[in-house]
């Protein structure tokens, strides 16, 4: 288990996030939302993106995480990878997504990399 320190420097050390994320009431969960809101600085100008998964595919947990992520400086990408437990797990628990989930994982991963790239200049000021 890391500590309060240890956290700290271990996010300070990437350029770019992908958060997985569940869906619990309409939110992300409470040790995620933890996580994140134990640090500032070290989130600041670094790109993000989203895998989430609920009966409607996480989308209102990543609603949330957007606007959280722009009070931390974040850059949030546009595409995001939404699993439903009805459609990418066998009988709610075993993982089995389509195969189209592949290219929207794609796409976050590349855009995720693009927007680190592109936010280094204001992480090196």
């Amino acid at each position: 288990m890391l500590d309060a320190l240890e956290w700290a420097a271990k996010i300070a050390s990437f350029d770019g996030f992908v958060m997985v994320t569940p869906e619990y009431n309409h939110s992300t969960s409470g040790a995620l939302k933890n996580a994140i809101d134990f640090l500032y600085a070290e989130w600041n100008n670094k790109a993000v993106g989203f895998v989430s998964y609920g009966s409607v595919g996480g989308t209102r947990a990543v609603e949330h995480l957007r606007l959280i992520a722009a009070e931390l400086q974040m850059a949030d990408v546009r595409a995001q990878v939404a699993l439903s437990l009805f459609t990418d797990f066998e009988n709610f628990s075993v993982f089995k997504p389509g195969d189209f989930q592949r290219e929207s994982l794609t796409t976050v991963l590349n855009q995720v990399v693009a927007w680190s790239k592109a936010l280094a200049p204001l992480r090196a000021a």
